[in-house]
C-alpha cells in the first residue's frame, strides 16, 4: 500500500510511493549491527515483483510468496477459510515429533554432510557462497522434509505468526510457575527497541540466516517484525483448524 504523509511526516513527497524493503549484498564488509547497509526501501516492489519493479515471478509458481505484510497475509488466509498459526502451533510442527532437538532434524546442522535448509554460507552481508544449492529463496521442497511431512520449517524465508511480539513473554509465562497449554501470545505488542512499533512474531529463519549474523534456523528461535512491513526473505503459511 501508499504511505501517507500521517505515518511519515518528516518524508519528502515523492518518496511516499508503494513499495517494499528489498536485500542487496554489499561489496565490503560491514558492521553488523547495521542492518541499513543491506535493506533498503525499493519503490515499486510487491509480491509480484519482490526486488522492483523489474523482477517477476513468472516460472517461479513453486517458490514461497513473499513480500506479505501481515495484513495480507491474514487476509489471505481469511479467504482461504484458515488461518495463521500462533507462535506456539509453529514451534509444534517444526519440531516433527522431535523433542528438544537444536534444529527441526536433530542437532547435527549437516548430518552426514547434508544441507537441510536453505541457509546462508559465507561472509554475511557479502557473499553467499550457495554450497548448499542456492543463493536466494529456493522452491519449495528442496530440502527433507521434518518428521511431519512438512517442508522448509527452518530456513529460506521467514514466516508470520499470528502472535504479537514481546521478548518477555515466555519468561512472564515461566514467572507463573505452571506449564503454559497452548499459549495464544500476549495480548499487545512491545519492542523496546522500538516502542512505538506495532510487531508481530517472525518464526523459521531464511536464506540469509547463518552462524555468523543470523543463526534463528534454530527451532526454539524467533524474529520480528512490523506488521505493514514486508521483505523478500518473509513469507507466511496457513493452518486450519479441527
Amino acid at each position: 500500500r501508499t504511505p501517507t504523509k500521517e505515518e511519515f511526516p518528516t518524508a519528502p513527497g515523492e518518496n511516499l510511493v508503494a513499495g517494499s524493503v528489498v536485500f542487496a549484498r554489499t561489496d565490503h564488509e560491514v558492521p553488523l549491527t547495521d542492518h541499513y547497509q543491506w535493506w533498503s526501501y525499493v519503490k515499486g516492489a510487491n509480491w509480484r515483483h519482490p526486488l522492483g519493479p523489474q523482477s517477476n515471478i513468472k516460472g517461479k509458481e513453486n517458490y514461497p510468496v513473499v513480500q506479505i505484510a501481515y495484513p495480507d497475509a491474514q487476509a489471505y488466509a481469511k479467504w482461504a477459510r484458515k488461518r495463521l498459526p500462533t507462535e506456539a502451533e509453529f514451534e509444534f510442527a517444526a519440531r516433527g515429533g522431535l523433542s528438544g532437538k537444536t534444529y527441526v532434524w536433530g542437532d547435527e546442522f549437516r548430518p552426514g554432510g547434508k544441507w537441510m535448509a536453505n541457509t546462508w554460507q559465507g561472509k554475511f552481508p557479502v557473499k553467499d557462497g550457495g554450497e548448499d544449492g542456492y543463493t536466494g529463496i529456493a522452491p519449495v521442497k528442496s530440502f527433507p522434509p521434518n518428521g511431519y511431512g512438512l517442508y522448509d520449517m527452518a530456513g529460506n524465508v521467514w514466516e508470520w505468526c499470528s502472535d504479537w511480539y514481546r521478548p518477555d513473554y515466555y519468561k512472564t509465562l515461566a514467572d507463573k510457575g505452571a506449564v503454559a497449554n497452548n499459549p495464544q501470545g500476549p495480548d499487545s505488542p512491545f519492542d523496546p527497541s522500538e516502542p512505538n512499533e506495532k510487531k508481530r512474531v517472525h518464526r523459521g529463519g531464511s536464506f540469509l540466516c547463518n552462524e555468523q549474523y543470523c543463526s534463528r534456523y534454530i527451532v526454539g528461535t524467533r524474529g520480528k517484525g512490523e506488521v505493514n512491513t514486508g521483505t523478500n526473505h518473509l513469507g507466511f503459511r496457513c493452518v486450519r483448524s479441527n
